[in-house]
């Protein structure tokens, strides 16, 4: 049996993310505030769904449960409530009844702990495994350990205490490494003696660091997996620290996509969030916004300044600077902008061409068809090789309903032109520049909507002698 098999059948993990946080000063729960594209606690399942199934993984949730069980709910991953705040051992027991029958081990998270990586996690199961320990705990030294849980080891180099910074003496203020409340136990031994955990603190809450000394006393070991990159262990109390780890995951990002064969010109004034996906040898810009589920193909080229949100870029697909483009799909070979948008529910077909300051809404334009200069086309069909002048507009709005406009294959419209939807224009027709065309277009016709031109000779001097 494959080994990741093996460790997906026996580990469990429990996030924690029931606070108030009140220290962001927000009405949103802590862990609902987006870093790196993604809310908190969805950056910390996604790391654990790196090292178990969703069946596995269930999230305490408390303040404004509903919102946060609605964001995580389509991860797959269970749930428990902490109705009332009595501390981390407290929270981790309101899911006991639906643990305890699992066996292996149970590793503990925090939903405002967004920057532990892969590899640590598989690092914490190496160490817990290797050492037979029943617990161990993620710890790492800081030069300024004030307000951590210090660590105080024993001859072996195992556990023998965490001590709190009230409780600690001076000697023990002096250690530097700390406790970072990340935990890997054996599901079993803490089961069975979590109910030991009490209330014998300032706070009167139940804290999970007792179940080291509990452990402990029924002659167990606990150890420690000291990382180097402290940072990993940032939790989020403020948006100064929010705006700290939110770049930490963008630098993250841009270099996975760097080391994978993409070009990012200026790495530092990008966005990019964590689910998109980029092709090799595409091409980003200064300062582009890549966001939400974005896939962009190979031989791309995403100008600077653009904005693509939620959208399928097929390969070699040219976005100039300065373009939006929204819920959108893009084929292969499409050219679009400089200064396009295109807002919403568009599909444009390969080798289209959408030029300067046009405007796409819930519109499709077909292969090759081109749409240049200053237009606006909102639900929509282009037909292939189909050319808008510059200035069209469809009105598709008639203060009520939304309509249709349907443009054949081959068709010409000229500058200038409103199609007033209902409307449907016929393949190869022709349409003269300043119409506005209010009836159906037959096939190969050439439509007039203007009225005559009138020459006044000599009347503009009358105006200026006046």
């Amino acid at each position: 049996m494959p080994i990741m098999k093996v460790m997906e059948s026996s580990l469990t993990v429990v996030i924690l993310a029931a606070g108030l946080g009140t220290r962001m000063r927000s009405k949103k729960a802590k862990v609902l505030h987006k870093v790196g594209g993604r809310t908190q606690v969805e950056n910390v399942v996604h790391s654990a769904l790196m090292v178990t199934t969703p069946d596995r993984i269930f999230v305490v949730t408390g303040h404004q449960a509903e919102t946060v069980e609605g964001v995580l709910a389509p991860l797959g991953v269970g749930f428990f409530r902490q109705t009332e705040q009595k501390g981390t051992g407290h929270a981790l027991r309101m899911g006991e009844a639906q643990l305890a029958h699992l066996p292996g081990r149970l590793v503990v998270l925090y939903g405002d702990t967004p920057l532990l990586s892969e590899a640590t996690l598989r690092a914490l199961l190496a160490r817990h495994d290797e050492s037979g320990a029943a617990a161990t705990v993620i710890t790492t030294m800081l030069a300024d350990p004030t307000g951590y849980g210090r660590i105080v080891l024993d001859e072996a180099g195992d556990i023998a205490a965490i001590v709190e910074q009230k409780a600690a003496t001076p000697e023990q203020l002096k250690i530097e490494e700390i406790n970072s409340g990340i935990y890997c136990f054996d599901a079993p031994l803490l089961w069975k003696h979590i109910g030991e955990i009490g209330t014998n603190n300032p706070a009167g809450e139940y804290y999970l660091t007792d179940m080291i000394e509990i452990l402990r006393r029924a002659g167990h070991r606990a150890t420690t997996l000291r990382v180097s990159d402290p940072s990993e262990l940032m939790g989020i109390n403020s948006r100064v620290e929010l705006a700290i780890v939110d770049r930490i995951l963008r630098e993250r990002k841009t270099m996975e996509l760097m080391l994978s064969g993409v070009t990012i010109e200026k790495p530092e004034t990008v966005t990019i969030d964590a689910a998109v996906q980029v092709g090799r040898d595409t091409i980003i810009g200064p300062f582009v916004q890549l966001l939400g589920a974005t896939t962009i193909g190979e031989d791309c080229y995403i100008g600077a300044c653009s904005i693509v949100t939620d959208s399928k870029i097929a390969d070699g697909v040219e976005i100039n600077p300065f373009s939006m483009v929204g819920t959108s799909v893009i084929e292969t070979g499409a050219h679009i902008g400089p200064y396009a948008r295109l807002r919403m529910e568009n599909h444009v077909e390969a080798g289209a061409h959408i030029g300067n300051f046009v405007e796409l809404k819930k519109t499709r334009l077909g292969a090759g068809a081109k749409s240049m200069h200053l237009a606006y086309l909102g639900d929509s069909s282009i037909g292939a090789k189909s050319n808008i002048g510059a200035g069209t507009i469809t009105c598709n709005y008639d203060g009520k309903k939304k309509s249709k406009t349907k443009v054949g294959a081959g068709t010409f419209v000229g500058s200038n032109s409103t199609l007033v939807a209902p409307v449907e224009i016929g393949d190869a027709a022709y349409v003269a520049a300043g119409s506005v065309i209010t009836k159906d277009v037959p096939a190969d016709a050439l439509a007039f909507g203007r009225s005559h031109q009138t020459n006044k000779e000599g009347y503009a001097k009358k105006i200026r002698e006046r």
